[in-house]
């Protein structure tokens, strides 16, 4: 499947937004392994871990088969993709 530059970002986009939130989780909630959450706050947090790792595994491939369609190292793709994104996450929305 052909990604453009953009898709790129957006997906780097995803996949930060979902690690913020297992942040945010694991800081309302404690570390997992150090306090006891109830079950509704583990299988909240275990979805949003799976969430993230699922749209990191994504940006991995979607990186991988952009740099081998383009013909450019992969490294330099992925610091690009991560800065447009930041670049994106920092700007206050149009109007």
């Amino acid at each position: 499947m052909a990604h453009t530059f953009d898709e790129l970002v957006q997906k780097q986009r995803a996949a930060d937004a979902a690690h913020a939130t297992v942040e945010d989780l694991r800081e309302t909630y404690g570390p997992p392994a150090e306090r006891g959450m109830t079950g509704a706050q583990s299988g909240t947090y275990e979805t949003a871990l799976r969430a993230w790792r699922d749209l990191a595994r994504d940006v991995q491939s979607a990186l991988s088969e952009y740099a081998k369609e383009t013909g450019r190292p992969r490294a330099d793709i992925e610091a690009e993709v991560e800065r447009a994104a930041a670049d994106q996450a920092h700007r206050p929305p149009p109007g």
